[in-house]
């Protein structure tokens, strides 16, 4: 893919640089690697970042450069794809598989099968997971196909133009229909794992809704407004009502053997058409089928 902007007659921008960083917001990392690779044009010709510019002309990068991912094993996988265009691959994950790998799981994490994936369509990129999940939760996970990308989603999430939305299956009766858990999270002493409310932590705040209550279980909507690693799991147990199946912050369970934890719904605005892109993830049968019978 490339990005081109053609200057119109009532702008006026110095050189390059400043048409770059002004209208795509390139980042100066990624700028140092276009440039070192001669992907900068202005008029289809190859041009340096300081060259000026003026109205009519064209500026063009040029982001479709192959990228060395054989640190990745490529494994067949059966994915799920909710949505997939020339920036973006988003998936429904389902549990019991990391998005990383790692020396446990080094050959079937998300990743590997993305890799195999991006092999087949001939797409030579790195694998960028612009969201993460732990493993034993399901639902959307967005892979950005090149760093440009990237970095425009990154930025949704730090300017809360990225929004998360989950479904959880949690023990008991929350304390309100709706609310907010607004209680600081840090890594709790001791662990590279767990996390747990501590006033030092850093800022977590949670909004929650119940969408369907019995005796002992609540199906609960919640919207992430920060993104602490374990964010939801800490804040749920914190209040008394863990996700069933949680082995880490609650108790494991005979109706389902992860966590009842499904990121169900994912908006942004797409980096390239400027359009808002809402992702709904379908519920996997382990969860659907639990909340059915309540």
């Amino acid at each position: 893919m490339n990005l081109k902007y053609k200057i119109s007659e009532n702008e006026h921008f110095d050189n390059i640089k400043e048409v770059l960083k002004t209208k795509f917001e390139i980042s100066d990392r990624l700028l140092t690697k276009l440039k070192k690779n001669n992907l900068i044009f202005l008029n289809n010709s190859i041009a340096n970042i300081k060259s000026p510019v003026n109205s009519n002309d064209i500026v063009e990068i040029l982001l479709n450069y192959n990228e060395d991912n054989t640190n990745i094993v490529p494994t067949k996988m059966s994915l799920k794809i909710l949505f997939e265009d020339d920036y973006l691959l988003i998936i429904n994950k389902p549990a019991g598989y990391p998005i990383h790998p790692s020396m446990l799981h080094f050959e079937d994490s998300i990743s590997n099968g993305v890799k195999y994936y991006f092999n087949s369509i001939n797409l030579h990129k790195k694998i960028r997971p612009v969201n993460r999940l732990d493993k034993d939760t399901s639902g959307v996970v967005i892979f950005a196909k090149n760093e440009y990308i990237q970095e425009c989603l990154v930025k949704q999430m730090k300017n809360g133009q990225f929004l998360k939305e989950y479904i959880a299956i949690c023990e008991g009766t929350l304390p309100n229909n709706c609310g907010t858990i607004n209680a600081p999270i840090s890594r709790k002493e001791g662990s590279i794992i767990e996390r747990c409310v501590n006033n030092s932590g850093d800022v977590a705040i949670t909004h929650y809704s119940v969408i369907k209550a019995c005796d002992k279980f609540s199906v609960v909507n919640l919207i992430l407004e920060t993104g602490r690693t374990h964010q939801i799991r800490v804040h749920t147990a914190y209040i008394g009502n863990p996700i069933i199946g949680d082995t880490l912050y609650g108790n494991s369970s005979d109706l389902i053997n992860r966590q009842a934890l499904h990121s169900y719904k994912t908006s942004f605005i797409h980096p390239i058409s400027k359009k808002k892109m809402v992702i709904v993830a379908p519920l996997y049968d382990d969860m659907k089928k639990l909340i059915d019978s309540f």
